[in-house]
């Protein structure tokens, strides 16, 4: 399904696009092994792409990419709602989980 989904066209041909299924699939399935709720599940999918594309569009050091990553993950669990980022709906431990997987 995330084959189709990525739109891979040469999977069997392609070093590239057998990464970028193994890179989401490893993910998708540690989202699930977590038990994450659908909404937290695709804002997971999300940051994943997200991340990589830090890394290939906007050629991002890894160093740069974990700052982007740190102000995602701002605001988490707090009280503050305007501090609270996107990803609100991962709590703290979720996202200590979601920070080490990544």
């Amino acid at each position: 399904k995330l084959e189709e989904f990525l739109n891979l066209k040469q999977l069997k041909t392609s070093l590239k696009e057998a990464i970028l299924l193994d890179y989401y699939t490893a993910g998708f399935w540690w989202a699930k092994e977590m038990n994450f709720s659908l909404i937290q599940l695709s804002g997971f999918m999300d940051l994943l792409n997200f991340l990589l594309e830090n890394l290939s569009d906007k050629h991002m050091t890894l160093g740069d990419n974990l700052k982007e990553l740190g102000k995602a993950m701002a605001g988490i669990g707090g009280t503050d709602s305007e501090r609270s980022g996107d990803l609100d709906f991962f709590s703290i431990e979720q996202a200590k989980a979601v920070i080490d997987y990544l």
